[in-house]
This record gives structure tokens, C-alpha cells and sequence, in this order.
């Protein structure tokens, strides 16, 4: 009996523990995304806690909603204009991670992102349907409480919908990625190399983007050498990078974000942030599942060339199925006497 108190208090001491680090990351995530804040210091165009919050969901279970709560409770006691309001913006930043946890568990969804299906319903799911909840709401509220003019609910809208779907777009693969992360065995240093070659060219390209020269494009071929080289593993972290550093280049109105008014700089960050992540969650997948295929065909030619060299060598004898018929027609023919 002691043994089993002594276990319940264990776990319920570690679930405690697990909901205070995810509200920990949830809260320390916000405040770096409110750096870029547009609307009302509250509306970001890229909201790193919803792909926090959909990754924590995915990896250790619905049971952790509390830490996404309270984390966002403690984001918004500070930005909200009154309790209630504050109250129901929580709700919707609870209510979205959940959906988006929901539907991609009613999909089959895999965390290990291997497959084209997986990374669609993260994308479409995920990301474009789940973060409805939290837009509607908040944006809802802020009409409501006043703090925002009927006029400014569509704008207040999209820049929130779209910041939190490129959070789950965004950082959720990235902590898949790493929850699976290991060390490779007998790795050839040519891969270290090249590895160490495109953390050195996504630096690069940052610099770039962030410069008063237009060169936002440059990323999409790192994207693609990181998805083909390295599957999700180095897609998912080069598509972070580089939309952190288009972010940093729209707020400090460098590069092609010079010179235009907030809501098309706006379109132009996220259509880039958008087509990025789209270029490295895809082509990531196809490759993993085109890598898994050809693997699955390689196992099966060795099997099979395994098997006949088991039957050339007399170790294996393939087992013919029993025919009367033919039994007797043999024992019919070993009956009639030979002529001469």
C-alpha cells in the first residue's frame, strides 16, 4: 500500500513538473515572439508558442494542457485590458493546441514527420485549421473589449491567424527533429563537412537577407540541399533560420521590406515564411519516404537473394502441394510393364 502511494505521489510530482517546464517554455517563447509584435504589442507575425504548444501536445500526450494554459495565462495577465477578456484569450490559445493535437491523432499523424501524408496534415491541420481557434477568439475579444475598432478585426485577424500557424509550421518540426535526435554512428566526415558547410551558408544567407540588398530567394536552395542531404533533421532547423532572419529583416524594414507600408510588408514576410516551410516540410518528407522505400525494396531483394542462394545450395527445397491425381497416373505408369 505504501509502495503505491509512494508511486502515485512520484508521478503526480512529475506530471506537476512536466506542466511547470512546458508553461516555462510557453511563457519564455512569448516574450521572444512579442519582440515583433504590430498589433497592440500582442499580435505577432510569428507566434513561437503555438508550436510549442502543439509539439508538447504531440510528444507527451493531452495531459499536458494545464502548462499551456498557464503559460498563457501568464503571457496575457500582463496585455489583456480586464480579466475576462484576458480569460477568454487564454481559452482560445488552450483550445487551438488542443484542436490541431486532435485532428492530426484522427489522421494517423506520425511524429516522425517521414511521411508526405504526415507533413500535409501538420500543414493543412495543424497549423491552417487548428490556429483558426485562437485567431477568432482573441481577435474576437479585443473587438469586444473595445480595445479594437470593428474595422480592425480582419487585419488583427489574419496577422494572428498567420503568426500562429507559422509557429506550428515552424518550431513544432523542429522539436520533433530534436525529441528523435541522436548521435550517428560511422558517420564519414565528408558528412560532417558538409553539415558544418551548410550551418556556415544558412549563416551567410542570413546576413544577406537582413542587408538592404533584396535577397530573400536565397534561402530556398539551402532549403532544398537540407532537405535532400539531410532530410527533416536539417530542413526543419534551416526553414527556422531562415524565416527568423526574414522576420528580422521585415522589422528593421531592410532588404524588400524597405519602403512599403506594415500590411504589405506583411504579405510579403509571411508569403515568404509560408512558401519556406512549405518547400522544407515537404520535400523532407518526400525524400524520408523515398529513402524508406528504397530501403524496404533493398531488404527485399536480400531476402530473396538470400532464399535462392538456400535453394541452389540444397539447404532449402521449395514443398510442392500434395495432387492425388498425379500419385496415381505415376504409380499407373510404374505399373505398366515396359516393351521391349
Amino acid at each position: 500500500m505504501a509502495d503505491a502511494r509512494h508511486e502515485r505521489l512520484r508521478r503526480s510530482g512529475f506530471a506537476a513538473l512536466e506542466i511547470c517546464v512546458i508553461a516555462a517554455l510557453y511563457f519564455g517563447s512569448a516574450k521572444v515572439g512579442l519582440l515583433q509584435q504590430l498589433v497592440r504589442s500582442q499580435v505577432t507575425p510569428l507566434w513561437p508558442p503555438s508550436g510549442i504548444a502543439v509539439a508538447a501536445l504531440l510528444l507527451r500526450g493531452p495531459r499536458v494542457w494545464p502548462g499551456i494554459a498557464l503559460g498563457a495565462f501568464l503571457v496575457n495577465v500582463s496585455l489583456g485590458p480586464n480579466l475576462p477578456a484576458v480569460l477568454a484569450i487564454v481559452a482560445g490559445n488552450t483550445l487551438a493546441p488542443v484542436c490541431s493535437y486532435v485532428l492530426l491523432r484522427r489522421v494517423g499523424f506520425r511524429n516522425a514527420l517521414d511521411r508526405l501524408r504526415d507533413a500535409l496534415a501538420l500543414i493543412f491541420l495543424g497549423a491552417f485549421t487548428g490556429m483558426l481557434v485562437s485567431s477568432t477568439t482573441g481577435s474576437t475579444t479585443l473587438v469586444l473589449a473595445g480595445v479594437l475598432g470593428r474595422g480592425d478585426f480582419w487585419p488583427t485577424w489574419s496577422v494572428w491567424w498567420t503568426g500562429d500557424a507559422m509557429g506550428v509550421m515552424v518550431v513544432t518540426p523542429v522539436l520533433l527533429v530534436l525529441r528523435s535526435a541522436h548521435r550517428p554512428k560511422d558517420t564519414l566526415p565528408a558528412r560532417w563537412v558538409e553539415g558544418l558547410l551548410l550551418v556556415a551558408a544558412t549563416a551567410g544567407v542570413g546576413l544577406l537577407e537582413t542587408s538592404h540588398a533584396p535577397l530573400l530567394f536565397l534561402g530556398f536552395p539551402l532549403l532544398i540541399w537540407a532537405a535532400f542531404r539531410f532530410q527533416l533533421s536539417g530542413a526543419a532547423p534551416c526553414a527556422l533560420a531562415v524565416s527568423t532572419f526574414a522576420i528580422i529583416a521585415a522589422a528593421q524594414e531592410t532588404g524588400p521590406f524597405h519602403g512599403h507600408d506594415l500590411l504589405t510588408n506583411m504579405i510579403t514576410l509571411q508569403a515568404f515564411n509560408g512558401s519556406a516551410s512549405l518547400t522544407a516540410l515537404l520535400l523532407g518528407a518526400v525524400v524520408s519516404e523515398r529513402n524508406q522505400t528504397q530501403q524496404e525494396i533493398a531488404r527485399a531483394c536480400g531476402q530473396l537473394a538470400d532464399m535462392v542462394a538456400r535453394m541452389a545450395g540444397g539447404d532449402l527445397r521449395p514443398t510442392l502441394p500434395y495432387r492425388g491425381d498425379e500419385k496415381e497416373e505415376q504409380s499407373g505408369q510404374k505399373q505398366t510393364p515396359r516393351k521391349a
